[in-house]
């Protein structure tokens, strides 16, 4: 039989990708409007303050309760004309802040209900948590499919949501993907929210973190920011997957916690998208960026695909989800649209013919790509096929942005006989892709 050459492979992988690959229209942009009140906290206070000496929260405490009351009201219902249809209950969110303050209110034996939530709107400030990005999404099946038409599927949608300051938070959509593979995002609900912390306030971050929302909030009005000091400067990368156990479904997500100097893996986990539970990972396998969990267990033990060296994909398994060490080396660099590093995009999505890990891979000029490789069903350490070329990598009209050149993903979804591939497309927006199951294994090399 003759041989093709690679070069004759290598030109037939790409002209099959460029037929295979359907992009949709649905471009997930910024939106600097969308904002959410976050507590404004003064400037550090000197270091040689007398401990007897008043701090600037006491300082601007005494101001607001100096006001005469007519003065105060008015303030106040100005505030409320200004803020109240930006955010829902505000008056409430007033008083919350000030319950923070109580160390400032100490010094005064008396205050009215107007004073302590004036007080509160002062130690306040809206954040845009998606002004400058909107990107690197991960897709899972919505638990409430009700009302959905056979064939087609509801999911929900996470994203990575950059403001001010480069800070990351979580945020979602929710959208259907029809029985023809199309795909529709549902509209953004115009408020959004942080959650109630259920934690105590003492958090150091080393402990389980509970959090919810109320079930009246559109999922896309529920943003979960940074709230432990390991998260302080962000809630990055979540790789969500609709786990499967004993006949139950719990969502995970792996995300990377970032302090603003050191990072680390933790995990999210939730029945409902209502009620959170944010847990810190523990070995020396949790200590980088990049876990996918598989979505059941493997020969009765938790699986993850993790790049705890930088530059390689490992598998390794846990007995307890919170407990990940050591490691087997199954997929370094070998093309060269992988050549500087690899890493996981999200986690394996299970099919009759192995288990499909969508990967990314660094080139030339720092241009990222999406791969994929598909792994051996009973051993996922055993790798059938991988990409001799992306699957995926940044068009002309994909090339600019926050970070040019890049394509990235944090999770795609089965759906009947095709891949539904969310992906970013540099650091700035979201998109999507379908992509035919049969087609795609073509392209993977043995």
């Amino acid at each position: 039989m003759h041989k093709r050459s690679d070069t004759s492979r290598q030109i037939e992988i790409i002209l099959s990708q460029s037929t295979f690959l359907n992009r949709q229209a649905l471009f997930l942009r910024p939106d600097p409007s969308r904002v959410v009140v976050r507590p404004f906290k003064p400037a550090t206070e000197p270091r040689d303050l007398n401990p007897t000496d008043k701090t600037r929260a006491n300082h601007i405490v005494d101001r607001v309760l100096a006001l005469d009351l007519q003065t105060a009201e008015s303030m106040l219902a100005d505030i409320l004309e200004n803020f109240e249809g930006r955010h829902r209950n505000l008056l409430a969110t007033f008083e919350c802040r000030a319950e923070d303050m109580e160390d400032a209110f100490t010094p005064h034996t008396e205050f009215t209900k107007v004073q302590r939530q004036l007080v509160g709107a002062y130690f306040l400030h809206e954040y845009s948590f998606e002004a400058s990005a909107l990107f690197n999404p991960s897709i899972v099946a919505h638990p409430d499919q009700s009302g959905v038409s056979p064939g087609s599927r509801r999911f929900i949608l996470s994203l990575r949501a950059v403001g001010e300051g480069h800070v990351s938070s979580l945020t979602f959509r929710t959208g259907l993907i029809k029985a023809d593979g199309s795909v529709e995002i549902e509209p953004t609900a115009r408020l959004a929210s942080t959650p109630k912390i259920q934690t105590p306030r003492s958090v150091t971050g080393d402990e389980p973190v509970k959090l919810s929302f109320s079930a009246q909030q559109h999922i896309s009005e529920r943003v979960i920011f940074p709230i432990t000091p390991a998260q302080s400067n962000g809630i990055e990368d979540a790789r969500f997957v609709a786990f499967e156990d004993s006949g139950q479904t719990k969502f995970y997500a792996t995300y990377t916690a970032y302090s603003g100097k050191a990072i680390r893996s933790e995990l999210l986990e939730t029945d409902d998208f209502i009620s959170f539970r944010m847990t810190p990972l523990r070995g020396s396998a949790a200590r980088n960026k990049g876990m996918g969990l598989f979505p059941r267990k493997v020969d009765a033990q938790y699986a993850m695909i993790g790049r705890q060296d930088n530059e390689n994909l490992y598998l390794i398994y846990s007995d307890d989800l919170y407990t990940w060490d050591g490691g087997q080396l199954i997929l370094s660099p070998k093309f060269p649209w992988e050549f500087v590093q690899m890493g996981n995009c999200g986690s394996p999505i299970e099919l009759d013919e192995g288990w499909l890990l969508l990967t990314h891979g660094v080139g030339p000029v720092r241009k990222y790509a999406i791969g994929a490789a598909l792994l051996d069903k009973s051993d996922p350490s055993k790798v059938l096929a991988r990409s001799r070329e992306p699957l995926v990598r940044p068009e002309p009209s994909e090339r600019e942005g926050y970070v040019p050149n890049v394509v990235y993903t944090c999770g795609a979804m089965r759906h009947n006989d095709q891949i539904i591939l969310p992906y970013a497309v540099c650091d700035t927006f979201s998109n999507f892709s379908t992509i035919k199951i049969v087609d795609l294994l073509l392209t993977l090399d043995g």
